[in-house]
């Protein structure tokens, strides 16, 4: 049994695996989650035909279990995590996880809408199907470097969406000001301009309100080009903060192989030293020279 839960950690928990590549066993779960994914988008269809409908209630049956045998089994070979503590601790610690809670109210959504019988609560519980997506998390290494270099970059993000707050804030005021008498549909008040500002500092422009005096174009065209200045440095601050997180991460990956290497060495080395030590004392026993 233990070696079959030693297999399941490695094959259930990315990381794990010596090599630290998503095993065939994630690779199929990822294939399932989209899979997934797909059926659950479709079902909120109302215009399926029956047989459509059918395949997917089968399918809704078919990915229930195995979402509900994966929960199960990452409970059951959790207690396989590095660290102290006994083996249920470690399997309450999985389960009160981030990624725990999302795989079980994955399985909920999942099966739950097989049993429920209130047609409003049946709906709700489709829809949360979706959030299969978040499984995603656990097996892209790509993803948690983001969310990383996003924490570690944190101080200067909040810095540049202030800096973003006072331009919408300005240009929205300044249009109220100039065109408020002129649209007051669209500019009559500062809460209305700020649609006007977001759109226009995030360069979307819907077209459903724009200046139409000389001084407000100019103000549009003033906030439109600081938006693309404003685009472009979150997008750096995240872009920087990433490279740093893959070079890091390969560091690191460096800095195991020559600590391997090292304990390579030193068996190696113990190795020979014993060796020579068993023949020294195979010399000296009595009677070794006149075997030879």
């Amino acid at each position: 049994m233990g070696a079959l839960r030693t297999k399941l950690y490695e094959q259930l928990f990315v990381g794990a695996h010596p090599d630290g590549r998503l095993t065939l066993l994630n690779r199929l779960l990822i294939a399932t989650i989209v899979l997934a994914v797909i059926g659950a988008a479709l079902g909120t269809e109302p215009t399926l035909s029956p047989a459509w409908q059918r395949g997917l209630l089968i399918g809704e049956l078919v990915f229930g279990t195995i979402f509900l045998g994966e929960y199960l089994a990452r409970v059951y070979a959790a207690a396989e995590a590095p660290g102290e503590g006994s083996a249920w601790a470690k399997r309450w610690a999985f389960m009160r996880s981030w990624l725990g809670i999302v795989d079980l109210v994955v399985v909920v959504a999942t099966l739950a809408p097989l049993v429920a019988g209130d047609a409003a609560v049946l709906r709700v519980l489709r829809l949360f199907r979706v959030i299969a997506v978040m499984k995603f998390g656990r097996f892209s290494l790509a993803v948690k470097s983001v969310w990383q270099a996003i924490a570690d970059r944190g101080d200067d993000l909040i810095v540049t969406a202030a800096l973003a707050f006072v331009f919408v804030l300005t240009g929205a005021t300044l249009l109220h000001v100039v065109e408020g008498s002129i649209q007051p549909e669209q500019f009559g008040s500062i809460p209305r301009s700020l649609w006007w500002a977001i759109i226009t500092l995030t360069t979307v422009g819907y077209g459903d309100a724009y200046p139409v005096t000389v001084i407000g174009k100019f103000i549009g065209g003033t906030l439109a080009l600081s938006g693309i200045a404003f685009v472009a440095m979150p997008t750096g601050i995240i872009a920087a903060a990433f490279s740093d997180a893959m070079q890091a991460r390969r560091d690191k990956k460096i800095q195991e192989m020559r600590e391997h290497l090292e304990r390579l060495d030193e068996i190696d080395e113990n190795v020979v030293a014993k060796l020579e030590k068993l023949e020294r004392a195979s010399q000296t026993q009595p009677g070794s020279r006149g075997l030879d």
